[in-house]
Formats: C-alpha cells, sequence, structure tokens
C-alpha cells in the first residue's frame, strides 16, 4: 500500500522494545522487512542506542522468530546499525542513517532516564527533513545532531552482507 503513494520522503524505524524474545524480531527484521519491501525512500532513519557498542557481531544462534531469547538489545542496536550502514553502502540514491535518541525517560527507557525527552526526537525529525548538508550524507550515526562513530564492525562490508543473508534467508525477502 505505501509503494501505491509512489517514493517516500522518509522512513522513520522508531518501533523497538528492550528486552525478552521480541528483541530480534521488532528491532532488526520489522526494519529489515520494511526497508526491504518499501522500495527506496528518500531516507530512511534506523533508531539506535549508544547500547550498540557492547553488542556482539556475530549470528551464531540467532533466533529471528521470537520463539526464543538468543541476542541482547545491545546486539540488535549493533545489528540495525549495521543495516544502515548497509543500506547506506547498496543504495547510493537513499540517504540512510541510524541515530541514538540518548537514554530518555520513556517507558522503555524508564523515569530515571537523565536525557531531556524533548530532544530525543529532534535528530530523526532533522534528518528526515532538513536540506542542512549533513543531514542529506548518508552512512551516518548520530547523537542530539552530531555525528558519532558506532561500533567498528558496523563498516565492515563482509559482516554487513553476513546480517543481510541471514535476514534475506529467515525472511525469504532479499534486500536489492
Amino acid at each position: 500500500q505505501v509503494n501505491r503513494l509512489g517514493r517516500p520522503h522518509a522512513v522513520i524505524h522508531n518501533a523497538g522494545v528492550v528486552s525478552g524474545a521480541a528483541v530480534l524480531p521488532v528491532n532488526v527484521v520489522a526494519p529489515y522487512v520494511l526497508t526491504a519491501l518499501i522500495g527506496r525512500p528518500q531516507r530512511v532513519i534506523y533508531l539506535s542506542s549508544s547500547m550498540h557498542r557492547d553488542g556482539r557481531a556475530s549470528l551464531d544462534g540467532m533466533d529471528w522468530t521470537g520463539s526464543r531469547v538468543t541476542g541482547s538489545y545491545s546486539d540488535s542496536k549493533l545489528f540495525v546499525t549495521t543495516l544502515m550502514e548497509a543500506v547506506a553502502r547498496l543504495w547510493p540514491d537513499v540517504i540512510s542513517n541510524a541515530v541514538d535518541p540518548g537514554w530518555v525517560p520513556t517507558r522503555m527507557g524508564g523515569s530515571s532516564a537523565p536525557d531531556d525527552l524533548r530532544l530525543g526526537h529532534v535528530t530523526q525529525a532533522w534528518l528526515a527533513t532538513s536540506d542542512d548538508a549533513d543531514a542529506l550524507t548518508s552512512g551516518g550515526y548520530w547523537h542530539h545532531q552530531r555525528r558519532s562513530d558506532p561500533h567498528p564492525s558496523v563498516a565492515d562490508e563482509r559482516w554487513q552482507d553476513d546480517l543481510l543473508d541471514a535476514l534475506a534467508r529467515h525472511t525469504g525477502v532479499p534486500l536489492e
């Protein structure tokens, strides 16, 4: 249905869960499938987390179905940040970025989270709409409108391809 509307200007993959068996299906599989099926929006933004730096760049034993817990929140955010970088590499006509919105006081982040909730959405909205040269650059990992270095494995093209292959096998939907 989305594709019948024409090429989207921006898609923001914002859904996420912090724990349980749904971590991989919600945080990784869903954005992958939507990215593959929605076609090529002008811009795509994936929600990551600074916790992605604690993730493991390994697909060993991952259960993408959600029937059991096999990957952590940190793993899932490393995977989705890697997906962002793969999309930036494979689709040069799409501006692909990942955002760490900060640890904000939401139901997921908890009431004691130290970041300002009012800033949680600012970078995503900026990347989706701005004509600023920085916002028009693909392959960035952002926190509060500042580019930051992601986990080193994110740039590893072999790791990117392994992740895409695993997700394509699981879903039957290739990223083309």
